[in-house]
């Protein structure tokens, strides 16, 4: 029986174990005043959506801005439209685990902490009363999962997380899939509709300007969330050798003891991520980096607004 090391890979079991770590967070309007999901001025947050339930006579007390105005002109008496929220909503968790989040400089592999903070996130959002499916990916497979209310739902995400998770490997021979980010998100939309949480855990490798109109159509109609997966190597590479790189089934050895490389290489992947970080001033949107050198679960708390639990959280 082989042994994972957690900070390389995740099993179902420690996944499953998050769930009382995720006490205490959630993903509706009301957040903690520290949260990222606030905005300046107003939640970033939308909540569920609104079912028309009747028409009737305005009755004193009754807000105005739900007087029907084309009604109270049919009629000569003034009408309301009355909306009751949905009891609950669907949410949809993104899971990437192809072979461009196979790494980590730090703690753990850009992976591992996309699993547990998926793992975290949807027990979160069971335990606040919507339902939990997704997508998780790799670089040859697309698993849909449906929403539903149940913890079965949960586990089913989870153990597609975990297999493929445990699938990545070092030596793992791939063939690149251009657009493939893109696939991903055009099934999200395809599952989500309207009026949905979509929460996409990647470090968004492979995005273009294709990526960035399909974020905007999603956030255009639903609450969206980018839980930004880095490693601090994207904000300061500090590499003295030479070490070999690799994507789908190729490798080069690179000279990372030259200034050069070293800026080139860590360019890029900061390029990226503050690219990312800007799309929450021009698409409505929320980011949440999230780091492999620090515990998913515990970042996710902080930038939630939430205190650390007592004893250690992975």
């Amino acid at each position: 029986m082989n042994i994972l090391d957690p900070r390389v890979h995740v099993d179902l079991a420690h996944l499953r174990s998050l769930e009382a770590s995720a006490r205490g967070l959630n993903f509706l309007p009301r957040q903690p005043a520290h949260s990222v999901l606030n905005g300046r001025h107003r939640s970033r947050l939308r909540g569920r959506g609104l079912n028309f339930e009747e028409m009737r006579d305005y009755q004193r007390g009754d807000d105005v801005r739900a007087i029907d105005w084309k009604a109270t002109a049919r009629t000569g008496k003034p009408h309301v439209r009355v909306f009751t929220e949905e009891r609950d909503r669907p949410a949809l968790l993104v899971i990437d685990q192809r072979m461009s989040m196979f790494f980590g400089s730090v703690l753990n592999m850009k992976s591992v902490t996309a699993a547990e903070a998926a793992a975290a996130a949807a027990f979160a959002i069971l335990a606040q009363g919507d339902r939990v499916g997704g997508i998780v990916f790799n670089d040859e497979q697309v698993v849909e999962v449906a929403p539903r209310r149940s913890r079965r739902a949960v586990y089913k995400l989870l153990a597609e997380t975990a297999a493929m998770n445990q699938a990545l490997h070092a030596d793992l021979d791939i063939v690149q899939r251009p657009g493939l980010l893109n696939d991903v998100l055009a099934a999200v939309a395809r599952m989500g509709g309207h009026d949905q949480l979509i929460v996409v855990f990647s470090d968004m490798s492979g995005m273009d300007k294709q990526t960035k109109r399909r974020i905007a159509g999603l956030a255009a109609h639903n609450d969206l969330v980018i839980a930004l997966t880095f490693d601090p190597s994207a904000r300061n590479l500090n590499i003295n050798q030479p070490l070999v790189v690799g994507a789908g089934g190729r490798q080069a050895e690179a000279d990372f003891s030259t200034p050069a490389v070293r800026e080139a290489f860590g360019g890029f992947y900061a390029r990226r991520l503050d690219s990312i970080l800007r799309w929450q001033q021009e698409i409505n949107l929320s980011v949440l980096p999230l780091s492999t050198g620090e515990s998913a679960v515990a970042q996710l708390r902080a930038l939630m607004g939430r205190r650390a639990l007592i004893g250690k959280v992975r």
